[in-house]
């Protein structure tokens, strides 16, 4: 850190100098300026955009083109100061890791002050955003969804597996925020779309836990596989892909989707099956698991273009 920056902030200094002070424009060459993207996560945080979309066009009713740019854009500063903050909180255990040690602040490339600070500065911009431009529901899913992954998942995974469930928690409410965004109330199918990302993430994150367990160990985090060994998370896995496949077929008791949904769900879930019954039958192996991981990622993603293709 330059000792100029680690001085404390005059209360006589503008808020130009102040925030000149935490992101001196002079360090903003291209490659900084990518590290500090890279600290959202920009491949999670589409992702999550994506599903916040998807709750919205799903949902009865229209809130226009400005609003929804207005939504989609709160919830991208909201999951990128999240993330941000759990690089930040993060950064000495990334250091420990094969798959995270060269992110920009183990690899020493920004600052850990400059990280923090973008963190909350975009936390703190994007709930009023939220507030005032869609309602105030959608801003408090956001925020209850942005408190629990900063301050409540990121300190328990190195405490208990289950830290596993509350992450699936915040990862599941952006496509409840885009139902709430167009209705302003809490509904069954809204809470269809949350079920269908809470159950995904726990067998996703249980196969990524299997495949990458030393690279766990290493870092100190208790996962399941970790703590309760490969062969009990992937028991794990194969009963929550149960729970979700169930779920997934939901959508047209709900009003949501129609006939032509429900038949590409059952074919899609009968895949997910037939991957997470090796959880069951074994035996338990880092290349399954891996394959399983990435099974998860086409099923979602070709669920929830299914959702919106038949949507009724």
């Amino acid at each position: 850190m330059n000792p100029a920056q680690s001085q404390p902030i005059s209360s006589s200094l503008s808020v130009s100098d102040a925030v000149a002070a935490v992101f001196p424009v002079g360090t903003f060459s291209t490659a900084t300026i990518r590290d500090l993207l890279d600290l959202g996560k920009p491949r999670i945080t589409s992702m999550v955009v994506f599903t916040t979309a998807m709750g919205l066009w799903l949902a009865p009713g229209s809130i226009g083109a400005a609003r929804t740019a207005l939504l989609l854009f709160g919830t991208t500063l909201l999951v990128g100061s999240a993330n941000t903050l759990n690089c930040w909180y993060e950064r000495e255990t990334d250091g420990l890791m094969v798959r995270t040690r060269n992110r920009p602040l183990p690899a020493g490339r920004l600052d850990p002050l400059t990280a923090l600070a973008l963190g909350i500065f975009c936390g703190v911009f994007a709930i009023p955003i939220l507030a005032i431009a869609i309602n105030p529901l959608t801003a408090l899913l956001g925020a209850i969804a942005h408190a629990t992954y900063a301050l409540v998942y990121t300190p328990l995974k190195r405490i208990s597996p289950w830290a596993l469930e509350v992450g699936a928690i915040p990862g599941a409410i952006p496509p409840l925020m885009g139902w709430t965004a167009a209705t302003g109330a809490l509904s069954l199918p809204g809470w269809f779309l949350f079920g269908i990302l809470f159950f995904w993430q726990i067998p996703h994150f249980l196969a990524i836990a299997i495949y990458l367990e030393d690279d766990y160990r290493r870092g100190g985090f208790k996962v399941f596989s970790v703590e309760r060994g490969p062969v009990t998370a992937a028991r794990w896995l194969a009963f929550y892909t149960v729970t979700l496949v169930a779920v997934s077929l939901l959508a047209q008791p709900l009003g949501l989707a129609g006939f032509a949904y429900t038949a590409a769900a059952a074919v899609l879930g009968v895949g997910f099956l037939w991957f997470a019954k090796r959880g069951v039958t074994g035996p338990v192996e880092g290349a399954w698991a891996r394959r399983t991981m990435l099974y998860s990622i086409a099923w979602l993603t070709a669920l929830m273009l299914a959702l919106v293709a038949f949507a009724r």
